[in-house]
Parts: structure tokens; sequence; C-alpha cells
């Protein structure tokens, strides 16, 4: 009998967290919870508390802790209640943790992920942007530390998937020494991809945050509307498999049925197919390299019936032009990128700025800052710091 072992969310309460908790309770023989952790929803975390019974919970505030610490108190839960970034980064790397779901959005996400990384696990990375503000740092600690690196996001998934890796070593040689000729990115297009250009200044943020294809967190959804969510995946997917930003292309495909595609120097080309459903990247990842049941239902290839493909247009979607000039010029600029853009994001969200605005923010932020080599963890954190400082100026002035 497979030992069980023991899970730690990071994220819990978004979407990500949710779906890993509905993969885990359909293998309660192979895995536990140890930790669950969320910023402020405390009534959420407490009923996923209760139901999988963790021995710790994170909470990032300290009112949202005691009213966690409280109420689970009154329910008679053993969990103990942490708070706080070191709280974290503590369940991220405790010696009983076995697999990190690393899934909180944004910067955030970027310290407890790696002090995963430093303990030697696990680590299914959904947070896209550990990678983008820090590559190479925390491929290196994945390398010095003896982590176990996999990647959550459907579309990096599907690649690792289609490299046919016979070990987690996403960045194994060349991608052309392994006979690769170039990765393909697919992406919806969100729900923007034909909306009259001369409209997009009136976006809303109820409009943003309606995906077609895909149910997630509303910071994830209006990147995915601005099409920098898939920006920030072309750098991410250049730091996971080794390769230069000329090897990877983005490809607009509206259904989200192939999730991504990697082409041979022989000319074969592998994609995987699935359905838009976060569980089953996070079953691949969870068991791999086996194989389990993610509640996902299967494809129906004849009510999919058609598969369309086109080029990005560039002008609808300037924030996947930034991104990928982040990429080609790298350093700290894609740190720079991701900073202005949470900032950005934040403002359209509040009704602050308008959805065109987002672009110029972080296109000007990119402008005025210097871009440094990112050798430490503090030049990353301080480019952080300076660009969401000049973004929330520029959004000042705006």
């Amino acid at each position: 009998m497979i030992p069980r072992q023991a899970v730690t969310v990071l994220g819990a309460t978004g979407s990500i967290g949710v779906s890993t908790l509905d993969v885990l309770a359909r293998h309660r023989d192979r895995y536990s919870v140890f930790a669950l952790t969320a910023h402020r929803q405390w009534q959420s975390l407490a009923e996923q508390c209760l139901e999988h019974r963790p021995r710790y919970a994170v909470m990032g505030d300290p009112g949202e802790a005691q009213a966690l610490r409280e109420v689970l108190s009154l329910k008679g839960s053993s969990t103990e209640v942490l708070q706080g970034e070191e709280a974290l980064r503590y369940v991220a790397g405790h010696d009983e943790t076995d697999i990190v779901m690393a899934a909180i959005v944004g910067a955030a996400g970027l310290l407890p992920a790696l002090a995963a990384v430093e303990g030697g696990k696990k680590v299914l990375l959904a947070n896209k942007e550990a990678l983008v503000m820090a590559g190479g740092l925390f491929t290196r600690a994945v390398r010095d530390h003896g982590a176990t690196l996999l990647p959550i996001d459907s579309e990096h998934n599907a690649i690792f998937q289609c490299l046919q890796n016979e070990r987690a070593d996403c960045q194994a040689g060349e991608l052309a020494q392994r006979g690769v000729r170039r990765i393909m990115l697919t992406a919806s297009g969100g729900p923007f991809r034909t909306r009259p250009l001369s409209e997009l200044s009136q976006v809303t943020p109820e409009e943003a945050c309606a995906h077609p294809n895909w149910s997630m967190g509303q910071k994830i959804s209006v990147d995915s509307a601005t099409m920098m969510n898939k920006g920030l995946e072309f750098i991410e997917a250049c730091w996971l498999f080794n390769a230069r930003p000329e090897q990877v292309e983005v490809v607009v495909h509206p259904q989200s049925v192939i999730h991504s595609l990697v082409e041979y120097t022989d000319g074969s080309v592998l994609a995987q197919m699935g359905n838009p459903d976060m569980r089953t990247p996070i079953a691949h990842a969870l068991a791999w390299p086996e194989r389990i049941e993610s509640g996902v239902a299967s494809l129906d290839l004849i009510a999919t019936a058609r598969l369309d493909f086109c080029e990005p247009d560039y002008q609808r979607f300037p924030c996947l032009s930034l991104a990928r000039q982040a990429a080609e010029t790298g350093g700290t600029a894609p740190a720079l990128l991701n900073a202005a853009n949470e900032i950005a994001v934040a403002a359209f969200l509040a009704r602050r700025i308008r959805f065109d605005q987002i672009a110029l923010v972080i296109e000007r932020v990119l402008e005025r800052l210097p871009v440094n080599e990112p050798d430490a963890l503090d030049v990353v954190q301080n480019a952080d710091l300076e660009a969401r400082t000049l973004a929330q100026t520029l959004i000042d002035a705006l």
C-alpha cells in the first residue's frame, strides 16, 4: 500500500485551491491535507478546515486569523491557526509536507513558493509570478535543493506532457538537443477577442471578469482579457522549458480544447487536449508520473465539432507585446512588468482607470525604470517595489 502524502495548499480558497481540494478528496487513501492558507476569506477557509482537517491553517490578515481561530474552536477543530508571511513559509517548507500546491496569486506567492523549493518539496506551481519575477533564482534553487517542480497552468502542464519527460526536470538540455523545434502556447483570446477596438475603452470590470471558457479569480480574469496572462505564461515557459523567446509562439484558440502544442524537428506536432477544467493538470501533477481520476468529464470531440486557430492581434492586446519585449530584454524587466500590471489591474477593478489604460501604465513603467541583473532576491524585490510605486503615481496622474 502506498503511504499517504501530506499536501499543503497555498491559496486554498482561490479557484486553483478549491479544485485541488476537490481532487484530493477523491483520493483520501493517497493524500492527506497538512496545511491550508488564505489571505482574507476566513469563512471559506473555515469550511475547508472542517472538511479536510489540516494540521495548520494560515491567514495573511491578523484580524481574519482571529476570526478563523474562534470559529474553529467553537466547532471543536484541532487545526492550529497561524498568521503572516513567516507562517506561510513555515508550512510550505515544513518537514512533514511532501507536496506543496503554490497557488497564491501575484508577487505575494513568490516567497512561500521559494520556501517550498528550499525545503526540497514536490512543488506544483500555479503561481506564474514566481518565475516571471525571479526565474533564474527560482530554477537555480530547484536544482540546488533537489526539489521537484511541476507546472499547473494548463498550457505549461500540456507542454510538459507533450515533451514526454521521463523525469520532472523541465529544463534538461536545450530544446534543439531534445529534438524540439518550437513550443506553441494556446490562448482563448478572452472575452474581447472580437469586440470592436473602439469599444475597449468602455469595458467594465464585470465584463472583463466574464471569461467564456474558464472559471478564475478577478485578477487572472482581467489578465486573460488583456492577454497579459498569456504574456506572463510566455515568460514562464521560457524559464520552465529552457527556451529562448523566439522558440515560443502564442496561438489564439477560442475553444480552449487544445491546451498547448510542441513541434519536433521531424515535423511531428504533439498536442494535449481536454475539457477546460483545471482539475486535469492538478491531478496530473499530483500523481506524476502516475495517472489518477480527476473528476473531469471525457472530452466529446463530436460535440466540440471544430477547432479554430489564429494569430494574436497585438493592436488589440498590447499587454502581450509588452510581455514579449520584457522576456527579450531579460533582467528585472519581467519583474517590473508584473508589478506594474498588478497595480494597474487593481486600479481598473476599482474603476480608477479604463481597461485600455492598463497597458499604458505598464508601458510607461517599463520606459522609465532601469533594468538590472537579478542576481539576488533583494534586487528583484526592489524592482518590484519601484515599479509598484511608479505605477501608482502614474495612475494618480491619469
